[in-house]
């Protein structure tokens, strides 16, 4: 599973968890961020006591003003929401202590949790389980490598269950504080306000993947006759379908991802390669603590970097694409952009990166006509599957916010394996045999996204905002590519929802979320006619 992450994610750190230099100096930026956002806490509220009529005449009377349109609309915008500087001080102030819960989390996991071997069915033979290599052994045709490895990473977060869950509880309620203090009803509506979304635009998501669980259930159904097992087990979920593997080096995938994406024109591929290739945007590799997922980092002045652990298959390819996807949306932002605008949102962000894996998997399985690749190009077998975890991720955020039903829970450990377990067990239905109490820890191996409010959502919103833009410029629609460019150009000049509807899709409505379980739909029943 691909995890982008959010901007505060430290590089040095995410490519070695044990480097108590990087993780020093990564403490020290922290700090001074939050120093600077106290700093400068007071410009906002003596922005709205000037009165947004006279910021308009300003604007009006001096042209190099005109750039901070945008910023004054929804400066009015939140205006009930921005409170006096000495509050917004204090907001500032508690950046750095209110990330603490988050980085002990990341500590716990990705430098002193350590992992049983997974073990092969024949001989005595153990592979190492580390954050880089989980991805690969989950997909290994050896059921027991499979299940060894699935057991030995789970079991290792059980150990740490209450930890964890005092940690993901208090991150929660630092949420919930936030949106308190900034008078939004819910936590929920803290999260998407800023980037001015609709609440229902997370309802529908929730609403349309209930409908859809019937295509979960047919896909387990698939899998577990295809695989030949008598019951199918998580450690199940990722299991060659084909009868051989499909190996990818790294150069390869590159090429097959430039090729993918060359309707959008030189600029792109260009820039693509280059940073692939030659500048080295990408730590490649799977290495000793470096931490698990992958994400693309970086801010105006530099080139985008991006942590991963590439192990040569079709999955890796696919990631690759999804944290380029994030890469080149910067590039063209940062090359575009002001630096007041330089910055895109997160739900922006997750439609660029899904869009390079849709043309990408598109482009291979139009060229790659193999049977076993077909067969094997899980770069949708896996992603569109993770919209479960994306909806039992945002179910479990919810708990936490007093204002749900279930308010009178504690965030106990137990309460969250249950209520993850629960989530899963509506996705998977009668044809998984669950193992509920590892199944129910998987909310602990999300790590950085459970502390960022409400972000998880964005994955399936991602996914079906990019594919009807995909759409547009594989069927060759006029303007399509250009708008595509001007989407990833924009970075917050404008409100996300517009960005898009410009460029050609309306995430305001669950039509393109309900196109994108249809996919999905039409995806099992490709499969079930490659494997009858």
């Amino acid at each position: 599973m691909t995890h982008s992450a959010p901007a505060c994610t430290p590089f040095s750190t995410g490519t070695d968890t044990t480097n108590q230099t990087a993780a020093a100096r990564t403490g020290q930026a922290s700090t001074l961020t939050s120093e600077v956002q106290a700093a400068v806490a007071f410009a906002e509220p003596e922005l709205m006591a000037l009165g947004f009529p006279t910021l308009r005449a300003w604007m009006a009377a001096y042209p190099r003003l005109a750039i901070y349109g945008h910023y004054f609309d929804n400066l009015e915008r939140m205006a009930p929401h921005v409170r006096s500087a000495e509050v917004e001080e204090v907001m500032g102030q508690v950046e750095d202590p209110f990330r603490t819960a988050n980085a002990t989390h990341g500590i716990l996991t990705n430098s002193e949790m350590t992992f049983q071997p997974a073990h092969y069915a024949a001989g005595d033979s153990t592979f190492e389980v580390t954050h880089g290599s989980l991805g690969a052994l989950l997909a290994d045709a050896d059921r027991k490598v499979r299940r060894t490895a699935w057991e030995s990473y789970a079991d290792a977060h059980l150990a740490f269950k209450s930890t964890m869950a005092n940690a993901l509880a208090t991150g929660i309620k630092q949420d919930v504080f936030k949106a308190r203090v900034r008078r939004y009803g819910s936590s929920l509506e803290a999260a998407l306000a800023p980037a001015n979304i609709p609440l229902s635009v997370f309802h529908n998501l929730i609403e349309v993947f209930r409908r859809n669980l019937p295509t979960w259930h047919r896909y387990w159904r698939l899998r577990r006759r295809v695989l030949g097992v008598d019951t199918l087990h998580e450690y199940d979920i990722k299991a060659p379908l084909a009868d051989a593997k499909v190996t990818t080096l790294y150069p390869q995938a590159v090429d097959w991802i430039v090729e993918g994406l060359e309707p959008l024109g030189d600029e792109y591929t260009s820039v693509l390669r280059r940073g692939a290739l030659e500048e080295r945007w990408v730590d490649i590799y799977p290495n000793k603590g470096k931490r698990l997922g992958a994400f693309s980092f970086g801010g105006p002045g530099t080139h985008p970097f991006i942590m991963m652990s590439y192990n040569d298959d079709l999955f890796s390819l696919s990631t690759l694409a999804h944290e380029l996807g994030h890469s080149l949306h910067s590039h063209f932002s940062w090359k575009t952009q002001p630096l007041i605008y330089a910055r895109y949102t997160l739900f922006a962000a997750e439609v660029a990166s899904n869009f390079n894996q849709a043309m990408v998997r598109d482009y291979l399985l139009r060229t790659q006509t193999d049977r076993d690749f077909q067969i094997g190009d899980r770069g949708g077998d896996v992603k569109l599957p993770s919209l479960l975890l994306h909806h039992a991720d945002a179910g479990a955020l919810r708990v936490g916010d007093p204002r749900a039903p279930s308010a009178e829970q504690a965030l106990t450990a137990d309460v969250l394996n249950n209520l993850m377990a629960d989530l899963f067990a509506e996705g998977y239905g009668d044809d998984l045999v669950m193992d509920r109490a590892r199944t129910g820890i998987t909310w602990a191996q999300f790590s950085t996204h459970l502390y960022s409010n409400f972000y998880v959502y964005q994955y399936a919103t991602g996914i079906a905002g990019a594919h009807a833009l995909a759409d547009g410029i594989l069927a060759g629609k006029q303007g399509a590519v250009s708008r595509y460019i001007e989407f990833l150009s924009a970075g917050g000049s404008l409100d996300p929802l517009d960005a898009l509807q410009r460029a050609g899709v309306d995430l305001r409505s669950p039509a393109p979320v309900e196109t994108a379980f249809g996919m999905l739909a039409e995806y099992v029943e490709r499969l079930e006619k490659l494997l009858p």
